[in-house]
């Protein structure tokens, strides 16, 4: 398990403090996520930008007293999302910035690539986009039927559909993945900016996690020059599916993070509700303890972005606690508190929606089974 430094605590200090503020913006971006601008100048906004973009595109890294939390630690990531979540998960997925799509950017991306996608995203107003599921697909990344097929030596064609896209609707500029051919490494991912002729993005409805705008993204005969093609400059065997499967090792001990911070939230509105609550102390030395797990997976993830064996438990064990507490949140404030209490409405939406966040706990499960067997197999 991970104990926090001074850094750390640090970090956790000031993200608790920007979670009041993001508590007083949920009901109004749940409301309507597409009218981000009333929300623009979250502070916590400024933060996650600040840690999830290269320091050559920034005015420098974070700095919190005497720490500095440069981007790219995973570990640093979840500590500051779990404290963030607390206040809302939903307006924090509702974030401006590079997002999934810029995770993959830094691992796959020349320079010249990397000064494409985050000019494009300089305004505080720019979402990006990470597309890979597809209709009637499920979880299987491998089984994409997008197709990518070259017109000429400088131009290929992007013709296919991805669905339940986090910020497909709103997103500019994004990564998608397509197949070039029928082979396996066929699969590629390349940039793709949405006022492209052929690109039609539309929205979805959603339940829950509201903030996150899922979409659906037509792509009919979209041309992509091959310079927009990542991962040109690497081995065949790192330029497609090795680089998602990297990114959502990282973003689901991120989901798992969120769903602590929900999970928490929920606890603690209890207590301010109903004092005492049967079985609200024993809930929140689970979720204590869960977030230790998931700070656990967070570090996994930094020592190896190849380990896809602790964020699978990190995720499992927070997605199953968090919805376990949004039920017993109801059953000690009574369901009419549904409607009486606006928060633990929305939050019982919103902790359902972790599970489908990065794969499935079926998925995950087998993520996890695969881990320990290659653990056991190098012993």
């Amino acid at each position: 398990m991970v104990d926090l430094d001074d850094r750390l605590r640090a970090l956790r200090g000031v993200s608790a403090e920007l979670a009041r503020e993001l508590r007083g913006h949920a009901l109004a971006v749940d409301a309507d996520p597409y009218r981000m601008e009333p929300h623009l100048a979250i502070g916590a906004y400024g933060v996650l930008r600040q840690t999830m973009t290269p320091r050559r595109y920034t005015d420098g890294p974070l700095r919190v007293g005497r720490f500095e939390y440069p981007p790219g630690s995973c570990l640093d990531g979840v500590v500051r999302d779990v404290e963030l979540a607390y206040g809302d998960a939903g307006v924090l997925l509702a974030c401006p910035g590079p997002g999934l799509a810029g995770i993959l950017v830094d691992q796959l991306a020349d320079d010249a690539q990397r000064d494409h996608f985050y000019g494009a995203l300089a305004t505080d107003a720019a979402w990006s986009f990470f597309a890979v599921t597809e209709p009637g697909r499920g979880s299987d990344a491998s089984a994409l039927t997008t197709e990518l097929k070259r017109e000429t030596p400088d131009c290929y064609r992007l013709r296919g559909t991805k669905r339940y896209i986090g910020n497909g609707s709103r997103g500019g500029i994004g990564v998608v993945f397509a197949r070039t051919g029928s082979a396996p490494l066929s699969i590629r991912a390349a940039l793709v900016e949405a006022d492209m002729p052929g690109f039609h993005a539309t929205g979805l409805d959603m339940i829950g996690l509201r903030g996150a705008c899922l979409g659906e993204i037509q792509l009919d005969g979209v041309p992509i020059p091959a310079g927009m093609l990542l991962g040109n400059h690497l081995p065949a065997l790192r330029r497609g599916l090795w680089g998602a499967m990297r990114v959502f090792n990282t973003m689901r001990a991120h989901v798992a993070a969120l769903a602590v911070g929900t999970g928490l939230a929920l606890v603690d509105l209890v207590r301010a509700e109903r004092p005492g609550a049967p079985g609200i102390d024993q809930l929140r030395a689970r979720l204590l303890a869960c977030r230790r797990l998931v700070y656990t997976a967070g570090a996994a993830v930094d020592r190896d972005r190849d380990a896809s064996g602790p964020p699978g438990v990190a995720k499992n064990a927070a997605n199953a606690l968090a919805r376990a507490a949004s039920r017993w949140a109801v059953r000690s404030l009574d369901p009419a508190a549904l409607l009486s209490v606006p928060l633990l409405e929305k939050w019982t939406r919103d902790v359902c929606g972790f599970e489908f966040m990065e794969g499935t706990s079926d998925i995950q499960r087998q993520h996890i089974t695969r881990s320990y067997l290659k653990s056991r197999s190098a012993r």
